[in-house]
């Protein structure tokens, strides 16, 4: 209903078109975008920071960080695929000997 209104339609456009100019000043201020890169930056060393945290603390109560458990997860899937392989040498084997 709304959606049809031509004075929301009107409304809508004009605050499109004002945020776009603001979002456009904003890009074009080298402050500001040396302020946001910055801030990126320093999130992502933050979130380094975190993580090596993280994972001494897991270390020291002898509990397994995604990482460990992801190198688990291919030993596993390896091992899947080894056994998989010697199943099929068996099967073939075992085939051979009953001829």
């Amino acid at each position: 209903m709304l959606k049809n209104n031509p004075v929301m339609k009107k409304l809508v456009e004009t605050g499109e078109e004002r945020i776009g100019k603001i979002a456009q000043q904003l890009l074009s201020n080298e402050k500001f975008v040396a302020t946001v890169q910055t801030l990126v930056s320093r999130s992502l060393a933050a979130k380094g920071t975190l993580d090596t945290a993280l994972r001494t603390a897991l270390s020291a109560m002898n509990l397994p960080s995604t990482e460990d458990l992801e190198q688990l997860r291919t030993r596993v899937d390896d091992l899947e695929k080894l056994l998989t392989s010697v199943e099929g040498k068996l099967d073939t084997l075992v085939s051979e000997r009953k001829k």
